[in-house]
């Protein structure tokens, strides 16, 4: 299933990304900082949904209290989330 989710705090506007079962693919984001996210999006093709809250979770961005990796984690469990609730 597709996902787009709208970022806050951030300097990306927008996290799209691929859900199947637990399995994140396809992330793209719109804005942020191009090379850094093109570089996560690469290194978590075909990660589980935790695998990338474990690792993203928490991370901040300079004086802001979230990021665009911790934002990330947050769309992928949110969306991993709603697909249970309607299974």
């Amino acid at each position: 299933m597709h996902y787009e989710y709208k970022t806050r705090g951030t300097c990306s506007q927008e996290i799209s990304f691929d859900l199947d079962g637990d399995k994140v693919s396809n992330i793209k984001f719109v804005g942020g900082c191009n090379g850094n996210l093109k570089a996560i999006s690469k290194l978590l093709e075909g990660a589980s949904v935790d695998y990338i809250e474990e690792k993203l979770k928490g991370n901040t961005c300079g004086f802001r209290r979230t990021s665009c990796a911790d934002q990330l984690a947050i769309a992928v469990r949110q969306a991993y989330d709603e697909s249970r609730e309607k299974a």
